[in-house]
């Protein structure tokens, strides 16, 4: 079974995030997407400490197809630079992770 992985990243809105998170579950790139409520990210960029209310997302997908999230998040992210970092995820219930390894494979026949 592939390895899984959480990909993080956060998007300036709620609506931006479903879409972000319908698409990778449409495409069969993640088995789950949670869009989490509102946080404030306080961060370095350009030169200042900037602070935004950012909407946090959490994939989850198989690290064979990280390459295809990144690019999906890539293509429909609305930054400059969006976070974009993979966890793999060590222990799970194994049900799951298969579940997550199905739901994330395109069946042929």
């Amino acid at each position: 079974m592939d390895d899984v992985l959480v990909v993080l990243t956060n998007l300036p809105e709620r609506a931006a995030a479903l879409k972000l998170a319908r698409a990778l579950v449409a495409r069969r790139l993640a088995a789950c997407v949670n869009v989490l409520a509102d946080c404030t990210s306080v961060y370095r960029w350009k030169g200042g400490v900037e602070n935004a209310t950012e909407v946090p997302v959490l994939i989850k997908t198989r690290a064979a197809l990280y390459a295809e999230v990144e690019a999906a998040i890539a293509e429909l992210h609305p930054y400059e630079l969006p976070e974009i970092i993979a966890v793999p995820v060590a222990h799970g219930l194994g049900e799951y992770l298969e579940w997550v390894a199905g739901e994330t494979t395109i069946s042929i026949g």
